[in-house]
């Protein structure tokens, strides 16, 4: 029998500023059903209560989660990374969900929390809008619940026996194990992910725009070679939006020297464009209140989608392997 409902599982390289934060958020979560264990390459001095660090050595993120296998004692498993944490009422909207035995895993979003300084508030508000992120029920509260077969693991729990069933994150993909994951429950168990708007954590964003390339250079990768390998989940119209718009402005505007048709075309284009983007500045806007923000997102929305836009071709017509490399 476990000794707990729930354990919290956060991998980390190092014990940093991010974790000496949020322990403390979760440490204020009520009721004595929960355990915090994290994942360190390297154990430290640090303790807190209900809290167990295990040295994993230099492991990726799947591969120190999968531990929770061996080690957790909960009932179910809460994945959050390190520099995130749950809002007050976490535990109690998770376990109405859950109170359904045919819930097996439950994700809710990611939100960009108040206290991040201008350009974490930046990066953040750039997937706020669908022209950028796709997928904004992922970062702010959207919609009712309903269920989706992928999910990030900043804030996805699932049931222990389950997850056990599965073998945990199978590969060593990072970024992209949770959505190999969610294909797995897709395939194997014939369900999926309940997204709850109201099951809420806060996340730090990356700080400066040569952070925030190299995160969304790896997710249009791993997305690009997912599309063709787990084609169930990842082969989502969305997903090659930005790739076409590259060959939109690549191959366009090659064409667009030779024919007048083609330079017309590709002018329309460039509108249309352009409407979608002031659409998204007002998206951004009515959530963010901040016209330097909403400008500066505007800005890393176009430069977002270049280059997962490239990364996803990469990933999708020439990696016929994907081994991950840690950031």
């Amino acid at each position: 029998m476990s000794e707990k409902k729930y354990s919290f599982i956060i991998p980390v390289k190092e014990i940093n500023d991010y974790i000496r934060g949020s322990i403390p958020k979760l440490l204020s979560l009520s009721g004595d059903d929960f355990e915090i264990l994290i994942y360190p390459d390297e154990e430290t001095d640090d303790t807190w209560p209900k809290t167990r660090q295990i040295e994993t050595g230099s492991v990726g993120p799947a591969q120190k989660r999968n531990l929770a296998i061996r080690d957790a004692q909960g009932e179910i498993l809460i994945f959050i990374d390190d520099d995130a944490y749950p809002r007050d009422d976490f535990l109690e909207i998770l376990g109405k969900d859950f109170e359904d035995k045919d819930i097996v895993a439950v994700g809710g979003p990611a939100i960009t929390p108040k206290e991040s300084n201008f350009w974490q508030r930046v990066s953040g508000a750039t997937f706020l809008s669908s022209l950028s992120g796709g997928f904004p029920e992922r970062y702010r509260s959207v919609g009712k619940k309903r269920f989706l077969a992928d999910w990030p693991s900043v804030n996805l729990s699932i049931r222990k026996n389950v997850f056990e069933e599965l073998n945990g994150f199978g590969g060593d993909y990072w970024p992209g194990e949770d959505t190999k994951l969610g294909f797995d429950l897709l395939t194997k168990k014939n369900v999926m992910i309940l997204y709850d708007p109201e099951l809420i954590v806060y996340h730090h964003r990356r700080e400066g725009l040569v952070k925030h390339v190299k995160q969304i250079s790896a997710y249009g990768l791993h997305r690009g070679f997912f599309a063709k390998r787990y084609s169930k989940t990842s082969f989502n119209w969305r997903y090659f939006m930005p790739s076409l718009f590259v060959l939109f402005i690549f191959v366009g505007g090659a064409l667009s020297f030779f024919s007048k048709i083609f330079l017309q075309l590709y002018i329309l284009g460039w509108i249309i464009y352009f409407v979608a983007l002031l659409n998204a500045f007002y998206d951004i806007y009515r959530h963010e209140k901040n016209i330097l923000v909403t400008l500066a997102a505007s800005y890393y929305i176009f430069l977002t989608h270049i280059f997962y836009g490239l990364r996803f071709i990469q990933g999708f017509v020439f990696t016929k392997e994907l081994k991950s490399k840690l950031r």
